[in-house]
């Protein structure tokens, strides 16, 4: 047995991993990442990155079958699986060169192998130990299933459906949460018959529910079927299909299952609570500043409760660095984070919704403006339709922004800078938003809320 010493010593080389590293390193610290697959994590390889390059073909797709509608004559002859799957898997390796090249240039070593908690500040990897100062945990998460349903065959959790060498031609998700709707999207662009199952009332309910119904409007017009507040009872897979059946009695079948009911974190059989660190329900529990129950051990992303988000996870990392390096980062909330479905349309979100809003601080202390994108010129250029909804306290500042519709993912930074700073629509009023940008339906709905309406009556 081998040991090496480190000042901090990661346990896990996803985005809270990996900018744990880059930060720790750049602020003088010797560092080594502990990885038993790649550095990028579930986020690079089989989550965020390749299901966005998916998410793109689905748009090409959609926008080849409207073009004749600008005058373009095109036609949708077919959808080559094989090519989809070689522009994702460069994107992605693109992506993973470029980073193993960043923490190579930084001094960071990599270990390749799975690693467990020791309780003196270590890492054991087979029969070296990697020892340091501090120890970071970024473990990240993996799909969960439901009682009664086996993952294989014809069952597919997200990682799985990646891999898939077919467009599918009918597909049942089960799940209407961000990861199924993002799935259900991409493959009705490509051709293929779907149907969510969501046993809570809604799709996407961890938004704001004027989002949820809008994006449950442009499904359906899409052609994707839904059975929302349906719990599944049984479930049975064959060489060539799969059937459901709901708790109404209602039978489904398809080609293919897409289990997408939430991921869990991580933290199994790692060592974790033999070396100190309190769980519960299989999280980290850590304090403010994402220390953890045992002495020099930090934890960031997935495993820490709250928004599993890989930028949640990547600004976590590089708090957490700077904190070991002495220096004293703000604690940055979960209600200012922002969130992005990538479906279509995208929903884009940051603070409270209008519900949670008049929960906290009372229904007659907040007040809500909805704009119709109908209004913005650059929305009906692009042919999308949706909503941008502003949540404000009265005469105070704004508390949530809320948005449906194409691209709206782009414009959650602006929304984020207002909530995070908790400015008034009153301070937003008079900065401009250049025309015709989408940007101007965030603009239109401070103005309003600030009592000066331009485009809305």
């Amino acid at each position: 047995m081998s040991e090496h010493s480190f000042d901090v010593v990661i346990l896990g080389g996803g985005s809270g991993g990996y900018a744990a590293a880059l930060r720790a390193a750049e602020l003088g610290a010797s560092v080594a990442i502990v990885e038993k697959d790649r550095v990028g994590g579930t986020c690079l390889h089989r989550g965020c990155v390749p299901t966005k390059a998916l998410l793109h073909v689905a748009e090409v797709a959609d926008t080849v079958r409207s073009a004749s509608q600008t005058g373009v004559t095109a036609h949708l002859e077919d959808i080559d699986a094989a090519v989809v799957r070689s522009f994702r898997e460069g994107i992605v390796a693109k992506k993973y060169k470029g980073l193993q090249g960043l923490l190579s240039a930084r001094g960071i070593t990599t270990v390749a192998g799975e690693g467990f908690l020791e309780s003196d500040r270590s890492v054991r990897v087979g029969d070296d130990v990697y020892r340091g100062r501090d120890v970071v945990l970024a473990t990240g998460a993996r799909s969960r299933t439901l009682p009664g349903i086996e993952r294989g065959g014809r069952i597919l959790a997200s990682e799985d459906a990646l891999e898939l060498p077919e467009i599918p031609r009918s597909v049942i998700v089960l799940g209407g949460g961000v990861i199924g709707v993002e799935f259900a999207s991409l493959w009705r662009s490509l051709g293929a018959d779907v149907t969510i199952v969501e046993a809570l009332p809604r799709l996407v309910a961890g938004e704001d529910e004027a989002m949820s119904k809008g994006l449950e409007r442009a499904f359906r017009h899409r052609g994707i079927r839904m059975s929302v507040g349906s719990a599944v009872t049984e479930c049975s897979a064959s060489s060539d299909a799969v059937t459901v059946t709901l708790a109404t009695g209602e039978s489904l079948s398809a080609d293919y299952l897409l289990v997408s009911v939430g991921r869990a974190p991580a933290t199994d059989g790692l060592g974790f609570e033999q070396a100190g660190v309190e769980l519960e329900d299989g999280f980290v529990r850590v304090d403010d500043t994402l220390r953890t129950s045992a002495p020099h051990v930090w934890a960031v992303g997935d495993i820490v409760r709250g928004l599993q988000l890989a930028h949640r996870g990547f600004a976590q990392g590089i708090a957490v660095a700077e904190r070991i390096a002495g220096h004293h980062p703000p604690v940055v909330p979960d209600s200012t984070v922002p969130r992005i479905t990538y479906s279509e349309p995208e929903i884009a979100s940051v603070g409270l919704s209008a519900a949670q809003a008049a929960e906290t601080y009372g229904a007659d202390a907040v007040q809500t403006y909805d704009y119709n994108l109908a209004g913005n010129a650059r929305s009906e250029i692009l042919g999308t339709s949706g909503s941008v909804r502003v949540v404000r306290r009265v005469d105070g500042p704004v508390v949530g922004v809320h948005m449906i519709g194409s691209r709206a993912g782009e414009l959650i930074a602006e929304a984020q800078l207002v909530v995070g700073w908790e400015a008034h629509p009153e301070d937003i009023a008079p900065f401009l938003h250049p025309h015709p940008t989408q940007s101007e339906a965030l603009g239109e709905a401070f103005l309003a809320l600030a009592g000066r309406p331009l485009h809305a009556l």
